[in-house]
């Protein structure tokens, strides 16, 4: 196997024997597969475009939910993923005969099999190291891994019967272009930010598609003690999965607890409305296997996330959607249908209440919405000096020890600086008691890293508050702890706004060539972190680095 997608890749240079998610050679390689025969599907789907023909939303939804299935610690299950091989296959098959002219086709958009003994040789030689020139390769996985992202984000909206065609034409037509041997690597950097334009298409879909179902998030106390009734704990980023559990458990004696990037569930109005709906349970999603243990109850996943189970809890796992994990319950149910939650529901009832592990409460809800309610304070506080800086500090949390230094970074920041995050980074600092400016609290939780479009729009208000020609001109820094697919996109999405001068952390990615990293350094300013010290000598200056270590 070779996989270096996520941030934790070994050797920060990639996976070859074991992956360190805990995927195996053999569902790495049936992941690998189903991307290819993905790919070959989009070459037709683009092809039936270009003929002028349409392309059905569940062929959109086939491919958006395939490279959803790819993205890392989302599903394990290798015979999940040969189904949806064999699927895909079919449904090219069938789109085949649409298509008037075939010549041009990439031997993908023709690669069949009905003997699933074809289908390791296969993958072994449509992997990632198929593309031979480094920084081609490199190109081409970076527009894959923000597709990813992007699949990610537009699954989420399909889920609330949310759907843009142009972000779909878009996703497939990228995809195809990575089988093309003739774009230049000019042509390839200009895909890789237009997959950024998308990419910001494709979270304003999301944005829509949650607030108009579920309201504008708001400003939230959440609960992290927890009730004296038996729980299930909901894990991942679907909305409409919370929602579905949420109803289908009134009334049932079961009480409902979010972890992880579910978190922001707790800001949305139509959820308040449940009783049962206790709060928010744990931490990041790496943490997962002590508390999950101390949760007693059953746990539902809904996409990714997953940390391969211990076996004392394994049987209380539940998954959903693009998650799965080999002797795990899958509960089904395609986009449009209710789910039927009434296994995970009786089995909670037969476990015992979740053991606390700590009690208190955080804040958050700071979405665009609410946050444009709050301007005038901002913008007062700015200009009066109160609020020096923003430090975006969204994104992934992780296993590494390395990723203690965004809790150092938040604890060493002057007390005039307020931090913009979403996602589950923000676990690295959101319990730290780092006080407010004139009530403003000095973190502002936009909600999950679905949500990290909330801090693009923003950074645009702002810009235009302040009468700014350049996004760039704004009192905002940007250290950014990245993870999977879903931090590529929005890192391509603000690259595509004009955001210059990122610090991604703890590593820069192993999927970038030292001429591909190059250009985004030269083009774009991308860098490193360093020590907590030396980058806010960099941000601030030395007197108020100097200031922030000592407070």
């Amino acid at each position: 196997m070779f996989c270096y997608q996520c941030q934790e890749t070994a050797g920060c240079k990639g996976c070859t024997q074991m992956g360190v998610c805990g995927k195996n050679p053999e569902v790495a390689a049936m992941q690998d597969l189903l991307v290819y025969v993905t790919k070959g599907l989009s070459a037709v789907t683009t092809r039936l475009r270009a003929e002028g023909k349409k392309v059905s939303q569940d062929v959109n939804h086939m491919a958006t939910l395939n490279l959803f299935i790819t993205i890392t610690n989302a599903n394990f299950d290798e015979e999940a993923i040969i189904k949806r091989i064999f699927a895909t296959l079919e449904k090219k098959r069938e789109l085949l005969k649409e298509v008037s002219d075939t010549s041009s086709l990439h031997e993908a958009a023709f690669w069949d099999s009905n003997d699933r003994s074809e289908f390791a040789h296969k993958a072994a030689v449509v992997g990632v190291l198929a593309t031979e020139n480094e920084d081609v390769r490199s190109l081409r996985e970076l527009v894959i891994y923000g597709l990813k992202g992007l699949s990610a984000y537009s699954k989420h909206a399909n889920a609330l019967l949310q759907d843009n065609e142009d972000v779909d034409a878009f996703l497939q037509r990228a995809l195809a272009y990575t089988l093309d041997d003739s774009l230049t690597v000019d042509e390839l950097v200009a895909l890789v930010l237009e997959t950024g334009k998308f990419g910001v298409d494709g979270m304003a879909l999301l944005d829509k598609a949650n607030t108009t179902a579920y309201g504008n998030p708001e400003i939230t106390k959440v609960n992290i003690g927890v009730g004296t009734r038996p729980g299930i704990l909901i894990s991942g980023h679907d909305l409409r999965d919370m929602e579905m559990l949420l109803k289908q458990t009134e009334g049932t004696g079961v009480d409902v607890y979010t972890h992880s990037e579910m978190l922001p569930a707790n800001y949305y109005p139509a959820f308040k409305k449940y009783s049962h709906f206790v709060g928010n349970y744990g931490n990041a999603w790496w943490k997962q296997k002590e508390e999950f243990e101390s949760f007693n109850g059953p746990i539902l996943m809904t996409t990714n996330c997953i940390v391969p189970p211990k076996d004392s809890y394994k049987d209380r796992i539940y998954t959903t959607g693009s998650a799965g994990f080999p002797g795990c319950k899958h509960i089904a149910g395609d986009i449009g249908q209710e789910k039927d939650f009434s296994e995970i529901i009786e089995h909670a009832k037969r476990c015992a209440p979740p053991t606390e592990i700590e009690t208190g409460e955080i804040i958050g809800g700071f979405a665009h919405n609410q946050v444009f309610a709050l301007a005038d304070k901002v913008v007062d506080a700015v200009k009066s000096g109160a609020i020096k800086k923003f430090i975006v500090m969204g994104g992934c949390d992780g296993r590494a020890k390395s990723r203690n230094y965004y809790t150092d970074f938040a604890k060493a920041l002057p007390k005039d600086t307020v931090i913009l995050t979403a996602g589950c980074a923000k676990f690295k600092y959101n319990k730290l008691p780092l006080g407010d400016i004139g009530g403003i609290p000095r973190v502002l939780d936009a909600g999950q890293c679905n949500d990290s479009y909330s801090l693009a729009v923003i950074a645009l208000k702002l810009k235009e508050i302040f009468g700014l020609d350049d996004i760039n001109d704004l009192p905002i820094v940007y250290n950014i702890a990245w993870y999977e697919q879903k931090a590529v996109i929005v890192l391509l999405a603000l690259l595509y706004l004009g955001v210059k001068n990122i610090h991604l952390g703890p590593t820069l990615p192993a999927f970038l060539s030292p001429n591909v990293a190059k250009v985004l350094v030269e083009n774009f300013g991308i860098a490193g972190i360093g020590t907590v010290e030396d980058d806010l000598k960099l941000f601030f200056g030395d007197d108020v680095a100097l200031e922030g270590v000592a407070g």
